[in-house]
């Protein structure tokens, strides 16, 4: 039987593995942006301003000199962290645990990660970007007019839409747009009951892409190869039955509780040229 009393537990290589992706797999963001390998002590990044330009020359002439703009950006690791208490009715039983870490964990770390990126929460230092200030298009009162209104604005920085996180309130709005003849814009047919492309470009959902404010913001388009994160490690576990917790008002002392907690935290970090984004949003 395992022990729960150490302060550690060592989960196999293929269950860690898994949780890393079911991570990345309910995450709107991770889906969509590249990845890049995080060194403990962050990296540096570069990020292109701007492409060079060939020009046009005759026999003999000299030829243009052009050099593409780059910015370097410090691509820093943040801890993100949840606890979970269990009964101690998994003791008896380690593959529950392993099922129940696999299938519940990875969510909470997805929708905080989300939720910081799109600005809904506070970002947790200066060398994380978010997408809170990014230009704002309504899609409320002309859901198409909107949508192409940040395509341009996209376009006109330098980018190419290629991915639209909508969230639950957005997917309603797009769900009913129609055109003039009451035929909806943007679903093949009502009984798909999904948003799988906005103009040729790929839609995630999330929570996280709903952020109050005036007004409210119910989505997120850009062009995603201009946004990178980055992992240390994949998500590290511990385990114990000795501590005591703190939820909210709530103390409770696991072991007086006949309990145990698990305790996944992964180190990540975002950056990303927030010109090339635009926030989708509604007026009331």
């Amino acid at each position: 039987m395992q022990n729960l009393t150490r302060q550690s537990l060592q989960l196999p290589t293929q269950v860690s593995t898994e949780i890393l992706q079911n991570v990345q797999g309910q995450s709107a963001v991770m889906q969509l942006a590249r990845q890049v390998a995080l060194p403990g002590t962050g990296v540096s990044i570069p990020v292109i301003l701007s492409d060079p330009e060939a020009g046009w020359v005759k026999e003999g002439a000299q030829k243009p000199v052009s050099a593409a703009t780059v910015d370097t950006k410090k691509l820093v690791a943040y801890k993100l962290a949840v606890i979970e208490p269990f009964s101690m009715e998994f003791r008896r039983d380690v593959p529950a645990l392993y099922d129940a870490l696999v299938a519940r964990l990875p969510l909470a770390l997805a929708n905080k990660f989300d939720a910081t990126v799109f600005g809904k929460v506070d970002k947790p230092g200066e060398d994380f970007d978010t997408l809170k200030t990014v230009t704002g298009q309504d899609i409320k009162t002309d859901a198409y007019k909107g949508l192409v209104a940040a395509d341009l604005d996209i376009s006109e920085h330098n980018g190419i839409v290629n991915g639209y996180v909508i969230s639950p309130r957005g997917k309603s709005i797009l769900l009913t747009a129609t055109d003039t003849t009451n035929r909806p814009l943007f679903i093949n047919s009502v009984a798909e009951g999904a948003i799988p492309m906005i103009l040729g470009a790929p839609t995630k959902q999330s929570k996280g892409a709903f952020v109050e404010g005036t007004p409210k913001t119910v989505g997120f388009v850009g062009d995603w190869t201009k946004a990178v994160y980055g992992t240390v490690e994949g998500v590290q576990i511990t385990i114990s039955d000795q501590a005591t917790i703190t939820s909210g008002s709530e103390t409770i002392n696991l072991w007086q509780q006949n309990m145990f907690a698990v305790r996944a935290e992964i180190e990540l970090g975002f950056r990303c040229d927030a010109t090339v984004f635009n926030r989708l949003t509604v007026t009331a």
